[in-house]
């Protein structure tokens, strides 16, 4: 299910078009805009921060159609999706760009909004980093049935799947030892619903949440969202999530799959972008060996 946020009919008088009177001469220009997310959790919890502002989306677009003077309403659909996408709820959106007054040589009707109009839509296309992890039961064969889980998520789309690695338990009372895995991949979800999805995936394999760092059947926890080489990397702190993960750069349990699936990671670390692979190095791989051999994809 994907709820969505409407905004119809932003109006703003602005000079864009090929021709070089359009440059001088303003005309009229609405935008509608259609976006896709998940408003389950703001509806719960009444928390701005868990929706998108519809004031600040329709002062982005009133912004990009108040610069300088382009050519064409595609250049200005786009840059209104990008401004949208860079929200952490939106997960898809369509903009609709109408200029009823532009000169096509031909005459539209003086009813309703009539002229050329321009729609695009545009998806979320986040990386993921999802850290998998048991030490309880048949541990290969939960972590098998956690990643086919996770290729069946509405929204998710997995691209590698580490091997797994056999750690020593880190903290928490005396427990087997663990199998990890990391699995990387992209998203649309806001970075709270994906969450969600991941409890889903625990509860549905008997993970329970009794004792703190307790011997578990499953652990799947969210380690990165967006490319921090790009600077798109989702920085939240909530007291249900914080990304990136705030103790991923020091678990070689975490780093060491996540290297074997995607040798080219970075993670940030406070201000610095760091490769994993640095960070593997300067880590604690005391306790960490390959594990058993298995094809999750």
């Amino acid at each position: 299910m994907t709820d969505r946020i409407t905004l119809t009919r932003l109006a703003v008088t602005t000079p864009h078009g090929v021709l070089a009177h359009e440059k001088r001469e303003p005309q009229r220009f609405f935008v509608d805009i259609v976006i896709e997310c998940d408003l389950s959790a703001a509806g719960a919890t009444d928390d701005l921060a868990r929706t998108i502002s519809y004031a600040d989306v329709a002062q982005d677009a009133e912004r990009i159609l108040l610069q300088p003077p382009v050519d064409l309403i595609e250049h200005l659909a786009e840059q209104i999706a990008e401004s949208v996408l860079a929200r952490p709820a939106a997960e898809a959106v369509e903009v609709t760009v109408h200029k009823p007054d532009a000169p096509a040589g031909v005459d539209f009707s003086p009813i309703g909004l009539s002229g050329p109009a321009v729609s695009i839509r545009r998806e979320q296309h986040r990386p993921v980093v999802i850290a998998l992890g048991a030490n309880l039961g048949d541990r290969v064969a939960t972590l098998a049935s956690a990643v086919r889980a996770l290729g069946r998520v509405e929204g998710l789309e997995l691209i590698e799947v580490s091997g797994l690695f056999e750690t020593d338990p880190v903290g928490g009372p005396q427990q087997p030892d663990y199998l990890n895995a990391v699995a990387v991949g992209t998203t649309r979800l806001a970075p709270w619903t994906l969450l969600d999805r991941l409890h889903e995936i625990e509860a549905g394999r008997g993970r329970t949440r009794e004792i703190r760092w307790g011997a578990r059947t499953l652990d799947l926890d969210l380690i990165q969202v967006g490319d921090p080489a790009a600077d798109t990397d989702l920085r939240v702190e909530t007291d249900a999530l914080t990304l990136p993960h705030p103790r991923a750069h020091e678990r070689a349990f975490v780093l060491a799959p996540w290297l074997a699936a995607d040798p080219q990671a970075r993670l940030r670390v406070g201000p610095k972008i760091v490769p994993v692979a640095g960070l593997l190095r300067a880590a604690d791989t005391i306790g960490i060996r390959v594990g058993p051999q298995w094809r999750p994809l």
